[in-house]
């Protein structure tokens, strides 16, 4: 699916940063880390990241001899280019077409490259909740073919998502979707990376040294549904 950007914006790697950095507002990343992932010079996208600065729609946080730079909330357009880069990943097609048609759903969210704003191709999701598997692989298939990437499931109950939740924290992640109960339920909001809350939480002071509460099972593995 072409990008919402390329009418409007002629340089692939600066759409490619604003993918990046707008995706997850609380990510940023390093020069290095963007040439590299990018697969273009430090050069080209140190140009880039200095006329986004000037514009005032990045921040610069000195790191050491480094410099981190992330998407600025603070700016007037910081929440329509959000809105574009969401739809241009197709996390609004996500929300549409399988996260609000599933029923007794308590929680999506997005896990690892996304979650860090990385459009790989691979949309790894994970949902809580009472989930119809067979009425998932439907949706997912055409979601999937709609915004051309590929999208891998992780369906948990809630007593599972609890006891495989340390592990779970070690990797980026971002809520989508949060059941409220009565209240209307919390929507994609890229300023809330890796702050998935939830009843009873396991305390810190009971996991092992690998992040694993005693006794938790393996994780399971995501599952790929092609269309």
């Amino acid at each position: 699916m072409p990008s919402v950007f390329s009418g409007l914006i002629t340089s692939k790697t600066r759409v490619a940063i604003i993918m990046r950095l707008f995706l997850n507002a609380e990510r940023g990343a390093y020069l290095r880390e963007l040439a590299t992932e990018l697969g273009v010079s430090t050069g080209q996208v140190s140009s880039e990241l200095k006329q986004l600065t000037e514009a005032g729609f990045l921040r610069v946080e000195p790191k050491g001899r480094q410099h981190r730079y992330r998407a600025n909330p603070e700016h007037a357009l910081f929440p329509e280019l959000r809105s574009m880069v969401q739809k241009s990943l197709g996390m609004d097609r996500i929300l549409d077409s399988i996260v609000e048609r599933l029923g007794d759903l308590e929680l999506a969210l997005l896990l690892d490259d996304y979650a860090e704003g990385k459009d790989s191709g691979i949309i790894d999701l994970l949902l809580v909740g009472d989930i119809d598997e067979r009425h998932l692989i439907d949706l997912v298939r055409k979601t999937a073919k709609y915004i051309d990437r590929k999208i891998r499931t992780l369906c948990l109950t809630r007593s599972e998502y609890e006891s495989l939740r340390p592990k779970l924290e070690q990797r980026p992640q971002l809520v989508l979707w949060r059941n409220n109960g009565d209240a209307a339920p919390d929507r994609f909001n890229p300023d809330r990376f890796n702050q998935v809350k939830g009843p009873h939480p396991i305390p810190h002071e009971h996991r092992s040294s690998d992040g694993a509460a005693p006794g938790a099972p393996e994780m399971p593995l995501m599952r790929q549904i092609d269309g």
